[in-house]
C-alpha cells in the first residue's frame, strides 16, 4: 500500500474480477436466451427456480466473503498458519452447505413451484431443471469458495482464468445440450441445467493447479471443525449475505405477484429484466471483491488511512459504472428485450421495456450497497 499508488492498485485487483464476474453473469443471460427459444413456459420455469438458486448462493457468498476477509486479514498480519486454517474451514463448510442444499431443495421444489403456479407444464420443466442443478450444488459451492480464497491472497489472474473458462464452457455447452448438436441428444431445459453444473468442475480444476506450484500461498491442513471460525466468518460476511438474500427474496415476491397480475408473460418479462440486472450486480461485485482483500489487509496491517481511501475510490468507481450501465440500458432497451422474446409477444415486450428503464434507476443506489464493506466487520476478527 505504501509502495504503489492506491487507484492503480485497486484497478489491478478489481479489473480481473469485473471482467470475470461480468462474463459469469453473461452466461446466465445465455442460459435464459436459449431456454426462451424452447417456450415461454420454459422461461417462466427458469425464472421461478432462479430465486431459490440465489438464496443458496447468498449463503455461500456471505460465508465466502467472511472467509475471504479472515484469510486476507491473517495474510496481511503475516500469520500463514491461521490463514491456512481459515481456508480449510471455508472449503469444508462450503461443501457441507452444498450437500444440505441439494437434499433440501430437490425435495421441496415441486411443492415450492405449486405455490406460484398451477400450470403442470411449468412445474414439470422447473422440477426437471432444478433436480440437475441442485444435485451439483456441492461442486458449485466449492467453486465459489475457491474463488473467494484466491481473491483473499491476491491471485486475481487465477480467479479470472477459472471463472472465464467455466463461463465460456457453459456458453458453448448450452446450445449443444439444449438443442442436441452433433452426436449429442436434445435435452431441452435439462441441457441448460447440465451445462451450468459442468462448468464449475473446470473452474475448480484450473484453481487447483495453484496448489502444485512453488508460488503456492495457501495450504489445506488437517484441523478439527471450529465453531468459532464458523461464527467469525458468518459475522464478517453478513453484509454480503444480506445483499444477495434481499435480491432473491425480492425476485420471489415479484414472481408471486406477477403470476397473479399478468400470468406467465409477466414472469417471463421480469426474467428478462432480472437477467440484465445480474450483469450490473456482477460488475459492482467485481469492484467490491477487488477492493475487499486490499481493505482487509490494510486492517491487518493497521493502515486505516489506506482502507478509507480504497472505500471512497470503490464507491466512486461504482457510481461512474452505474451511470454508464443506465445509459446502455436506456439506449438499447428494445434490442435487449427482443433477444428473449422468441414468440414476438407485444405484451411481454411492453412489460420488459418499461421494467428495464425503471428497474435500473435503482442501481445508482444499489452500487453503493455492493461496494461499501463495513470497517467494523473487519475489526471483529482482530
Amino acid at each position: 500500500m505504501k509502495e504503489r499508488p492506491i487507484f492503480p492498485l485497486l484497478v489491478s485487483m478489481a479489473l480481473p474480477m469485473v471482467l470475470s464476474m461480468t462474463v459469469n453473469a453473461l452466461y446466465n443471460i445465455v442460459d435464459s436466451f436459449f431456454v426462451a427459444q424452447i417456450s415461454e413456459q420454459a422461461m417462466t420455469a427458469l425464472s421461478l427456480v432462479y430465486p431459490v438458486q440465489n438464496m443458496i448462493n447468498a449463503i455461500a457468498i456471505g460465508f465466502g466473503v467472511g472467509i475471504n476477509a479472515l484469510v486476507a486479514l491473517y495474510s496481511g498480519a503475516g500469520d500463514r498458519c491461521r490463514a491456512d486454517t481459515a481456508a480449510t474451514h471455508g472449503l469444508v463448510f462450503s461443501i457441507l452447505h452444498g450437500l444440505i442444499a441439494a437434499v433440501v431443495c430437490i425435495a421441496m421444489m415441486p411443492g415450492f413451484l405449486r405455490l406460484f403456479t398451477g400450470d403442470e407444464a411449468v412445474i414439470a420443466l422447473g422440477v426437471r431443471y432444478s433436480s440437475i442443478a441442485f444435485f451439483f450444488a456441492p461442486v458449485i459451492m466449492a467453486e465459489l469458495c475457491f474463488e473467494k480464497l484466491f481473491q483473499a491472497v491476491g491471485r486475481m489472474n487465477e480467479t479470472m482464468a477459472a471463472l472465464l473458462c467455466g463461463s465460456i464452457t457453459n456458453i458453448i455447452l448450452d446450445p449443444v445440450l439444449i438443442f442436441g448438436l452433433g452426436p449429442f441428444p436434445m435435452l431441452g431445459i435439462s441441457g441448460a441445467a447440465l451445462a451450468t453444473a459442468i462448468s464449475p468442475v473446470l473452474s475448480i480444476a484450473i484453481c487447483s493447479r495453484h496448489f502444485f506450484q512453488k508460488s503456492n500461498t495457501l495450504t489445506f491442513v488437517r484441523q478439527a471443525p471450529s465453531a468459532r471460525l464458523l461464527v467469525q466468518s458468518c459475522q464478517l460476511g453478513i453484509s454480503g449475505f444480506v445483499g444477495e438474500l434481499s435480491s432473491a427474496v425480492t425476485t420471489t415476491v415479484f414472481n408471486f405477484l406477477l403470476l397473479r397480475l399478468a400470468g406467465n408473460v409477466g414472469v417471463a418479462a421480469y426474467g428478462v429484466v432480472a437477467n440484465f440486472a445480474l450483469v450490473a450486480t456482477a460488475i459492482f461485485n467485481g469492484v467490491a471483491q477487488g477492493a475487499q482483500p486490499l481493505i482487509s489487509q490494510c486492517y491487518g496491517k493497521n493502515e486505516m488511512a489506506g482502507a478509507k481511501k480504497l472505500l471512497l475510490l470503490g464507491c466512486g468507481t461504482a457510481l461512474a459504472l452505474a451511470a454508464v450501465l443506465y445509459g446502455a440500458v436506456f439506449g438499447f432497451t428494445d434490442p435487449f428485450v427482443a433477444l428473449f422474446n422468441s414468440e414476438s409477444s407485444a405484451l411481454m415486450a411492453e412489460y420488459a421495456h418499461s421494467g428495464m428503464r425503471i428497474y435500473f434507476l435503482g442501481y445508482f443506489f444499489a452500487c453503493l450497497l455492493y461496494t461499501s464493506p463495513s470497517p467494523r466487520d473487519r475489526t471483529r476478527s482482530r
